[in-house]
């Protein structure tokens, strides 16, 4: 029972990748007036906030892919789930570090929750040895 609770975690986190999605992609506003991810720090002067979009779209789907599949493997009992979960995770937090805005108001609407949530990931998973099969 406990294998399903943390492996439908891993999937529905990589799904919340897709709710940021959509947000940088304008099909919906995750709350009104965000704008998120115009203004990153790493990409928006080089870039404009347009092609930071796209790229944020490219990423988010990618991070996505990787953490449903960690998560599905984790379910079916892959050897190569921890892998899968480890790169995702740590590719999130990038992703959202570089798309972050540069300031210290609305971190939520930044990724920051995704961030804290994928850090316990990773230090379970590394540290702690988490779960084991």
């Amino acid at each position: 029972m406990i294998r399903i609770f943390y492996g439908v975690f891993l999937v529905l986190h990589g799904l919340v990748h897709l709710l940021y999605l959509g947000q940088s992609a304008r099909y919906f506003e995750l709350q009104p007036g965000m704008v998120w991810p115009d203004g990153a720090w790493a990409f928006s002067k080089l870039l404009g906030n347009e092609t930071t979009r796209m790229v944020a779209n490219i990423l988010l789907a990618l991070a996505a892919l990787v953490f449903v599949g960690g998560g599905v493997g984790f379910l079916g009992k892959q050897e190569w789930w921890r892998c899968a979960v480890l790169s995702a995770a740590a590719f999130s937090t990038v992703i959202y570090f570089l798309l972050w805005d540069g300031r210290f108001e609305n971190l939520a609407n930044n990724g920051w929750v995704g961030i804290l949530i994928n850090l316990i990931v990773l230090g379970a998973l590394i540290w702690f040895k988490w779960p084991k099969i």
